[in-house]
């Protein structure tokens, strides 16, 4: 069951599109966005949570990724 956010719909859709575009203008390939995307996720828990919780955060954002993860056959 998704968790309730204290953001918009609207802001993250902003900052997504935002993010996309950036890696779309320089026609970064998919590997390469995950590598970046993966660091700055790295970057945020290391600078911005508590040493205590930087375990429990990356296992939480983990567990999410793979809950959105869908298994069609697309690829």
């Amino acid at each position: 069951m998704p968790q309730a956010s204290r953001y918009s719909d609207e802001q993250v859709e902003q900052l997504l599109t935002e993010l996309v575009n950036v890696l779309e203008k320089h026609r970064v390939p998919t590997d390469l966005s995950l590598m970046v995307l993966g660091n700055m996720v790295t970057n945020l828990i290391n600078t911005s949570i508590a040493p205590v919780q930087r375990h429990l955060i990356a296992s939480s954002f983990a567990n999410a990724l793979q809950s959105s993860i869908h298994e069609d056959k697309a690829h």
